[in-house]
């Protein structure tokens, strides 16, 4: 998942902006005690998404993939005063962890946890999104983004994690791995799709980021 050098990813961390002690905390939390802790977006990605987010200063971010909510709290960070974050994970064994931290973010009240199949959630959604984030099952990439496109603002993101899937994407795809398959179909789609503007960065595992024309 990592393309640089241990030695340079601690350079980089160390000249941007430090995670915050809740953040911290909770990096250190999900790695001591929570199944495939590098499924958490980490100081430099989180610091990258709260970058992005106070650029585009938004009113309201949905984020499929919730995990244990690191990058929520840090997309939360760039919201407008009385702006709003939705994030769905169907895994209902980390809410209380994810609950917890957003909490002691100070994000009780800006951001919303829910609980269950975001294919099945999205359509019910009225909002319109400036930011969207993308970082669940792969297989459901391609649903995703195309259940999100049209509730996302004219001139708003589509963030996709994982684009880059360890590598793999640049290697002829065992029949077998349906998720490889799938990332390179997603990395394509975005990639010939006239109604975006895109660039996939080498955050990471990849962040593919998309803005809607």
């Amino acid at each position: 998942m990592e393309f640089i050098s241990q030695e340079l990813d601690d350079y980089v961390c160390a000249h941007s902006e430090n995670e915050s002690a809740i953040l911290n905390e909770l990096n250190r939390t999900t790695h001591l005690s929570v199944l495939q802790p590098r499924m958490l977006s980490g100081h430099f990605q989180g610091r990258v998404l709260s970058m992005l987010s106070h650029m585009i200063q938004p009113k309201n971010i949905l984020e499929i993939g919730t995990y244990t909510g690191y990058s929520a709290i840090c997309l939360a960070e760039g919201l407008q005063e009385n702006g709003t974050l939705t994030t769905i994970d169907v895994n209902e064994e980390l809410e209380d962890l994810a609950k917890e931290y957003i909490e002691k973010a100070g994000f009780k009240d800006k951001i919303k946890t829910m609980i269950g199949d975001a294919t099945e959630l999205i359509p019910q959604m009225d909002e319109e999104f400036d930011i969207v984030f993308i970082d669940a099952d792969k297989p459901n990439y391609i649903n995703y983004y195309h259940l999100v496109f049209d509730k996302v603002k004219k001139g708003g993101y589509i963030i996709a994690d994982n684009v880059l899937w360890s590598g793999k994407v640049m290697l002829d795809s065992d029949p077998a791995d349906s998720s490889t398959q799938v990332i390179k179909d997603y990395n394509s789609l975005i990639h010939n799709d006239p109604r975006v503007q895109e660039v996939l960065l080498p955050i990471r595992d990849g962040l593919m980021i998309a803005r809607k024309r």
